[in-house]
């Protein structure tokens, strides 16, 4: 009975609330039918038949609003039960959804959980490649700087530019075939000479003015823009005609002389905008080059240097060829000699052999003589034939020694 039916401005009303109050106003409305029926009472002054007919009729409509109210209390009752059963059950159901919603919400907070944390550690692995890139840009953001620092002041920069051609010429030419800061004859000193197969050496400046040039891309308006170009224009020119004067001796330099240009998009930009510098520079024999173009003339010398020590190879290998056919000539000789006296020592052999054959014919010879006891027992009488026969025997054999001792 104390279950809440409905809530009335935030006050909630439940089942025995709105009994004693239906009771309370069914009282109220009798009292005020009581009241007003004393009240006409008094007022019209009727009669007390009329007073006890309404007496008798207004106890009848309190009995009937007395049955009223206890039917109306029964059905307040039976709703409140009902109203009771039904709040069970949506108190159940309500508790199913929530359990099902907060198992829901639960796998939802999950997988949001996880997904939140994939994307963090993926966020923090982008802050970390972020960082790295950040650190890169400090560092390179410092090396611009210093590079600005080196290109605005004179000396830093023909440093620069120096140790950009050194390390160029170092990579590329093989040692004692070039020389840094090397004396020419009127004590002018190239920043690199090449030494090239006639010994006349090729000399390489890399003190270019980049200043002029940095003036011209900082220019803002037209007027500044042509007066820098005027600028690099005079300052270009002044160059190629101070390494001409220097660097180019008749008889003792090549002909020709290299400006490094130790950039390669200012090589590009004064050979777009400045082409009648490059002309100037080419009459007065002096040839800019960027980096990749002095690289590209580095092998070129290299392979003019290889094939000057391949033609002084081939002149030697011609000299040990001649030597060499001269000993196979004395060697030819010698064998022949040595052919002749093998063919002497083959009749040698052959007539030893010869010698032989005859030596062991005679032995055979000597082997068939008979010596047997018959011979022993001839009689004395006949010793005379026996002698006249042994001379004979040994003078039949004397041609034969004699034949043997000239053989």
């Amino acid at each position: 009975m104390s279950d809440t039916l409905f809530t009335v401005g935030g006050v909630p009303v439940s089942v025995s609330l709105a009994l004693i109050t239906g009771i309370a106003v069914t009282l109220a409305a009798l009292i005020a039918l009581a009241l007003a029926a004393m009240r006409a009472v008094k007022v019209s002054g009727l009669s007390a038949l009329e007073q006890a007919l309404r007496a008798e009729e207004l106890q009848q409509r309190l009995g009937d609003m007395a049955r009223a109210q206890s039917d109306t209390a029964g059905r307040v009752h039976a709703m409140g039960e009902v109203l009771a059963g039904r709040q069970a059950e949506l108190a159940r159901v309500m508790n199913e959804r929530l359990d099902a919603v907060g198992h829901r919400v639960g796998q939802s907070m999950e997988q949001t959980t996880r997904h939140t944390m994939d994307s963090l550690r993926a966020l923090h692995e982008r802050l970390a490649v972020i960082d790295s890139a950040h650190q890169n840009l400090t560092e390179l953001t410092s090396q611009v700087t210093t590079l600005r620092d080196v290109l605005a002041n004179k000396q830093s920069r023909g440093a620069f530019g120096q140790a950009r051609m050194e390390a160029i010429v170092q990579d590329g030419m093989p040692k004692g075939s070039y020389a840094f800061q090397y004396t020419l004859s009127n004590g002018k000193r190239p920043d690199c000479v090449v030494f090239l197969p006639d010994r006349r050496p090729l000399a390489i400046d890399a003190k270019f003015p980049l200043e002029s040039v940095t003036a011209l891309r900082e220019a803002r308006g037209e007027d500044e823009r042509r007066a820098a170009g005027q600028r690099l224009r005079q300052d270009l020119t002044r160059h190629v005609g101070d390494i001409a004067g220097k660097y180019l001796i008749p008889g003792e330099t090549q002909e020709m002389a290299l400006m490094f240009v130790p950039s390669e998009s200012v090589y590009a930009d004064i050979y777009d905008g400045f082409d009648d510098v490059v002309q100037k520079a080419y009459r007065a024999r002096v040839v800019l080059v960027s980096p990749s173009l002095l690289m590209l003339a580095i092998q070129v010398m290299q392979q003019i240097l290889k094939d000057a020590r391949m033609r002084e190879a081939a002149d030697q290998i011609r000299s040990e060829m001649l030597l060499m056919m001269d000993d196979l000539g004395r060697l030819r000789e010698r064998v022949a000699k040595l052919q002749t006296h093998f063919g002497q020592v083959n009749e040698d052999v052959r007539q030893v052999l010869i010698s032989a054959d005859k030596i062991e014919k005679r032995a055979g010879r000597i082997e068939e003589l008979d010596f047997s006891a018959e011979a022993e027992a001839a009689p004395v009488g006949q010793d005379g034939a026996a002698a006249a026969t042994m001379p004979a025997l040994f003078a039949a054999g004397e041609p034969r020694l004699s034949a043997h001792a000239s053989e």
